[in-house]
């Protein structure tokens, strides 16, 4: 299976960037929110209960993905310190194995245009980080260095580029087959 994982920042266009590649491939979207919030609903953010629990849905929906032979799968993912670092791990040395395939893509923007795409009400509609506080707070205290990805095969600053434009990049570069 090919597993593209478009990562970033809070509010760098992961979920809006994916949504537009599954649309181009016809492939599943798998975005981390799914874990997350399913998580939240029994334990606290970054509880031992809450990181054990989202890596096992997150463990589940991938091999799920490799059982039901979905050609690729598109997996959201924000790097933060409540996932540990053999996560990531695992995940890159499982699938750059053959038969899968790993195309990392990472997406950036600028502080201001974070900041200002945190009050975003899609963002406020999936219990995604909208507080401009509480984001100053984690980004100082280091909470968005770890774990640390491998060097992504395509790097991309979206505050100029609509999300289809960068999904066709995406697409293009990882050499994915586009239905429309």
């Amino acid at each position: 299976m090919n597993l593209v994982v478009p990562h970033g920042p809070p509010a760098a266009g992961k979920l809006t960037v994916a949504r537009e590649l599954a649309r181009l491939t016809g492939w599943r979207l798998f975005h981390n929110h799914l874990a997350v919030d399913f998580a939240l609903a029994l334990h606290d953010f970054g509880t031992p209960g809450f990181v054990a629990l989202r890596e096992k849905l997150w463990r589940d929906g991938f091999a799920a993905a490799v059982a039901a032979d979905l050609p690729g799968l598109i997996f959201t993912f924000n790097p933060e310190n409540s996932v540990p670092q053999a996560f990531v791990d695992d995940l890159v040395r499982e699938f750059s194995a053959p038969p899968h395939t790993w195309f990392g893509v990472e997406l950036t923007a600028p502080g201001p245009a974070i900041e200002a795409r945190l009050a975003s009400p899609d963002r406020q509609s999936k219990r995604k980080l909208v507080d401009l506080d509480l984001y100053r707070r984690l980004r100082a205290a280091g909470t968005f260095a770890t774990p640390v990805m491998p060097p992504p095969q395509l790097r991309l600053e979206t505050t100029e580029l609509a999300p289809a434009e960068a999904a066709a990049l995406v697409a293009a570069a990882a050499k994915l087959k586009v239905e429309r």
